[in-house]
This record gives structure tokens, C-alpha cells and sequence, in this order.
């Protein structure tokens, strides 16, 4: 009979057999993804950089930070074309190597009123960039190992993210200076190993062709992106879904850490940065189980579970006054987004066009990445005139509807899934 320790251990390597016989360039993405995670300074502390060093009120940095989003969109578009027309590792390289070098302009100037465009900057080429690393990952890919390569580099991510808030939480009042250097780079050393290790992935004319003819999710399309996205209205739909979930969410880099400071002091930005690092270890943890036990359910399915988290998580925050309550808080929405991370994108990438990757890459994230944009500045609005617990409380209703619209198109997908089972059925037993 085997001891308890030998089961458990078996557990733990059948979890973990899941990142097992990926393919290679996946490995390479996960440690250019970890080294980019370790170096995310800036974007955590963004909004206590804008008001405690350069003296912005709350909706002047919310308002900042949501023109500063937008920016996004017409790198994300003209990334997008270009990653399509000429190659993915091309596009990504010149883009991320530029968004870092605006970083390292930050460092230089200091508490300069001009750091906030060299920040603009680069946000314009990190959504240059963003698409064509999606549409990579997706072309050396299948449907088959496609969440698990998913989940992998969106573990990778969150290893960093464990020791990059601690550092900047303790960089921010000490060497503000080395937000921006450490985030810039360790955005050239991830541009170096992809640059090293991984080929050009775009797919060829006569893959493309080929797709055409067929009957997957994925197949190709002609005409332009929105001809495309509209012979997939269940995906668009998705997407505006989870524009409800994505404005709850980045809350957590606008209202969390105003709202830490206030109730704790100093304390609270040390506070805001361990929350972080607890975010990422609980990333770590969940990731390989969830993927090795919701992969058998339908994406959908998952996602509802995920938006119940967040439900329950960004709610809560209204009325938590001690830290322990923070930290308890933070356990239950990164389950949610656990869920939801390791779901979404493998949603979004098999319902997408062979030949419309990159573009889909571009589009759909400012679909879904509407709430995000405009929730610094609908939240400091809300933040100045009613306060940050009223907040919370509009975070988790719009949680709550994201969630249900999810549940919906799940409830129609599977109606639809039951037809086509049935039509297949008939089909086969007529002579």
C-alpha cells in the first residue's frame, strides 16, 4: 500500500505534468515573460507616483491614466497590421525595445513634469507590442496545448511579479528613479532572449488558403478585422463581457493603493506592495491546479466561477480596515483571476482567424480592455466626490454583471452544443 507521502507526490507530478512536451518556443516566452514580470515597477505605483511626487489630485492622475490607456489603441492597431503583414518577432522586438527606452528616459528626468509623456510613449509601443506576442504564442501552438502554453507564460509573469512589487514598494521612496531603469531593463534583457531563441511564426499564404476551406474555429477570413470579428458574434459578445470584469479588476492598481495609503499611512504602500507579491505567489500555486482541473469543463463555465471571485473579492474591500482583511481579499479575487486568466485568452485564441491573429490580438483586448481604460477616471471621479468605499461597492456590481452576461452566452452555448449533437446523430443514421 502506498504512504501518503508517495500519493501526494504523485499528485503534486501529475499537476505539474501538464507543462510537460511544450513546444519549445513556449519555454523561451516563459522565461522572457519572468524576467519582464520581475521588472514591473512602474505600473503598480504609477498612480502614488503621480500624486505623491508630481502632486496630482485623484481624478487629475485617474483622468492621466485613463488618456494614458488610449494611447494604447493606435499602437495595438498599427502593431497588429504590421505583426500580420511582416512577422510577429520583428514587430515585437523594434516595439518592446522602444517602450523600454522611454522607461529609461523616465529614470533620467527624474520628477520631471515631463516623465508623464515618456510614460504615454510607452504605452503607445507596449501595444505595439502586445499583439504580436500574442499572435506568436498562438501560432506555435494547437488547440491541444494551447492552454497549458497559455497558463505557462502567464505563470512566468507572476514569478516576477512575487519579487517586483517588493522591490519597487521599497525602490518608491528610496531611488524612485529605479522604477523606471529596473523596468527598462529588464525589457531589454527579455528583447535579447526572444531575439536569440525564437523564429519568425507567421503563418504562410498557403496555410492560410488551406484554412480557408475548412470547418475549425479558427479558420481563415478575407476582408479587414472588424469584417472578420463580425462572423464571430459570440466572441464579440465575450468581449463585452469582459469589459465589465476588466474595469473591476484594474481597480486594483487605481483604488487599491489609494485606498491602502490612506487607511495605513506610509505603511500603506508596503502594505499595497506585498499584496502584490501575495497576488503573484498565489498565481503560482493556483495556475498548474486550476489548468490541470478545470480543463475538462467549458472555458465559460470556468470564467463564471471566476467572476463569483471577483464578486465577492472587490465588494468586500468597502468595509476591510485591517490588513489581515487585505490580504484575505487579495487571496479570493487572484483565485478569480487565476481562473480567468488560464480560460480567457485559450477562449479568445480558438475562436480566432488564422489569418487574423495579430489584428484579433489588438482588437480584442480594447474590446474587453474598455472598462479598464476608463475606470481610473470614472473611479477618481466617484473617489473625490464619494469616496473610496462607495467605489467598491460599483466594482463589485459591475463584477456581478460581467458574470452573468458570461453565464448567459455559456447557457446558449451549450443549447447550441446539444443541436448540433443531436443534427450530427440524425445525420448519421440516415441511410
Amino acid at each position: 500500500m502506498k504512504s501518503e507521502n508517495e500519493l501526494k507526490n504523485k499528485t503534486r507530478q501529475s499537476i505539474w505534468q501538464v507543462y510537460n512536451g511544450l513546444p519549445a518556443p513556449i519555454y523561451v516566452l516563459f522565461w522572457a515573460t519572468l524576467i519582464n514580470g520581475v521588472g514591473i515597477f512602474v505600473y503598480p505605483f504609477l498612480v502614488l507616483f503621480l500624486t505623491q511626487k508630481l502632486g496630482y489630485g485623484d481624478a487629475q492622475a485617474g483622468l492621466f491614466m485613463t488618456i494614458a490607456s488610449i494611447l494604447y489603441i493606435p499602437g495595438s492597431f498599427l502593431g497588429s497590421k504590421l505583426a500580420d503583414k511582416f512577422g510577429r518577432k520583428k514587430v515585437m522586438l523594434i516595439s518592446q525595445a522602444l517602450a523600454s527606452s522611454m522607461f529609461l528616459i523616465c529614470g533620467v528626468l527624474g520628477d520631471s513634469e515631463l516623465v508623464p509623456a515618456f510614460i504615454m510613449l510607452n504605452l503607445l509601443f507596449d501595444g505595439a507590442c502586445d499583439p504580436a506576442r500574442s499572435a506568436l504564442q498562438t501560432d506555435v501552438t494547437s488547440e491541444e496545448n494551447r492552454q497549458a502554453s497559455f497558463s505557462l507564460t502567464y505563470l512566468g509573469h507572476n514569478l516576477g511579479f512575487i519579487v517586483g512589487p517588493l522591490i519597487a514598494g521599497i525602490l518608491f521612496y528610496r531611488a524612485p528613479q529605479w522604477l523606471f531603469w529596473g523596468n527598462g531593463i529588464a525589457g531589454f534583457i527579455a528583447v535579447m532572449l526572444v531575439m536569440w531563441k525564437i523564429p519568425e511564426s507567421k503563418p504562410d499564404t498557403e496555410t492560410i488558403e488551406k484554412s480557408l476551406h475548412s470547418n475549425s474555429l479558427d479558420k481563415a477570413e478575407r476582408g479587414g478585422v472588424f469584417k472578420a470579428l463580425f462572423t464571430r458574434p459570440r466572441l464579440l459578445i465575450f468581449a463585452l463581457c469582459q469589459t465589465f470584469m476588466h474595469f473591476s479588476y484594474s481597480q486594483t492598481l487605481f483604488a487599491l493603493p489609494l485606498y491602502t495609503t490612506r487607511l495605513f499611512g506610509e505603511y500603506g504602500a508596503t502594505l499595497y506592495g506585498t499584496m502584490m507579491s501575495l497576488n503573484g505567489v498565489v498565481v503560482v500555486v493556483l495556475t498548474p491546479f486550476a489548468v490541470s482541473k478545470l480543463r475538462r469543463f467549458n472555458p465559460l463555465a470556468n470564467i463564471v466561477i471566476a467572476g463569483v471571485f471577483f464578486t465577492i473579492g472587490f465588494s468586500l474591500f468597502g468595509i476591510a480596515y485591517l490588513p489581515w482583511m487585505f490580504y484575505v481579499l487579495a487571496v479570493i479575487y487572484t483565485t478569480g483571476e487565476v481562473i480567468s486568466a488560464t480560460n480567457v485568452n485559450y477562449y479568445v485564441a480558438n475562436n480566432t482567424p488564422i489569418s487574423h491573429r495579430a489584428r484579433f490580438s489588438a482588437i480584442m483586448p480594447i474590446i474587453m480592455g474598455f472598462g479598464q481604460g476608463i475606470a481610473p477616471m470614472v473611479g477618481g471621479a466617484i473617489s473625490e466626490r464619494h469616496g473610496l468605499n462607495l467605489l467598491w461597492a460599483l466594482v463589485g456590481i459591475t463584477a456581478a454583471i460581467g458574470t452573468l452576461g458570461v453565464f448567459i452566452l455559456y447557457l446558449v452555448d451549450k443549447r447550441t452544443c446539444k443541436k448540433e449533437a443531436v443534427h450530427g446523430t440524425e445525420s448519421s443514421d440516415t441511410p
